[in-house]
């Protein structure tokens, strides 16, 4: 049975034991998280072990051959879903409040950064189908400026080639005059899926895009992404202390975005002729 409880730390005169649960560590953004809750349970003692588990059965054996270690939590990181695993505490990053006021922040900055440009049609692209925070600030903010969400598209994956197929898809079955002009995606490996299908697509196709996760590759002069970029730090460190019963000292996370050039949606005189993104071409 899952529980939110504090892991229980007594006991032993070794260092504590956490699993920090992965399915699997395709996102960029995944990563980044991996690494700094890694980093600072590390530097609050506690020892980590990897345990990649797409479901319940596969945790529950993994949490089985790793009996001799003792684990006293489990961590489950972006993108993870297990629900009735086991008896640890769990601490669920997804599901924390600060980080979901960031992801909803994020929906409604990148909104403002959008209709700035005075595009007048919207989509937001997703790996599963459903509500996000993410989602629901970017329609907030729609909705508040007189505008609708045009289009919600569903990749069937959450990578690059789930991004491609969906923005491909929906560029062959809907007419030029009717296409969105906008799209915020969930994460940036779908923007640079959907960015990649919008150049092949060709026939003077422009749309706008923006992402989340400011990954390296975002930055790079291929995809010049405009881009969220979490307080990922200060926001797993936060929740770190409070799920292990600290005292949590740091101001709540901040995130911003990172503006580029890919929110344009089209060619914009001066420093762009030359950066070469892909979604020019």
């Amino acid at each position: 049975m899952i529980t939110s409880s504090t892991p229980d730390f007594t006991g032993s005169a070794l260092p504590p034991v956490i699993g920090v649960v992965a399915s699997p560590l395709l996102n960029p953004y995944q990563q980044k998280v991996l690494d700094e809750v890694t980093r600072q349970l590390n530097e609050r003692g506690v020892i980590t072990v990897l345990l990649s588990a797409g479901n319940d059965e596969e945790l529950t054996v993994l949490i089985r051959q790793a009996a001799p270690l003792a684990l006293r939590g489990l961590l489950l990181l972006p993108g993870s879903r297990v629900t009735d695993a086991c008896d640890l505490s769990v601490l669920e990053i997804d599901a924390e409040p600060e980080l979901q006021a960031d992801a909803l922040r994020a929906g409604k900055v990148t909104a403002e950064s959008l209709l700035a440009q005075e595009h007048q049609r919207f989509g937001f692209m997703q790996s599963q189908p459903g509500e996000s925070a993410q989602k629901q600030g970017y329609t907030t903010m729609l909705q508040a400026a007189g505008r609708a969400l045009n289009a919600e598209l569903t990749a069937e994956g959450a990578d690059r080639e789930g991004g491609y197929q969906a923005m491909m898809h929906y560029l062959k079955k809907t007419r030029a005059s009717e296409r969105i002009q906008a799209l915020f995606c969930e994460s940036d490996l779908l923007a640079f899926g959907a960015m990649q299908a919008i150049r092949d697509f060709g026939q003077g196709a422009h749309l706008a895009v923006a992402g989340f996760g400011d990954s390296e590759e975002a930055r790079s002069s291929t995809w010049h992404l405009t881009s969220w970029s979490p307080d990922i730090r200060q926001i797993t460190g936060n929740a770190i202390d409070r799920w292990l019963g600290q005292q949590a000292e740091n101001s709540p996370g901040e995130g911003q975005l990172k503006q580029r050039h890919s929110h344009f949606g089209k060619i914009v005189p001066g420093e762009m002729s030359a950066c070469g993104c892909a979604f020019r071409h």
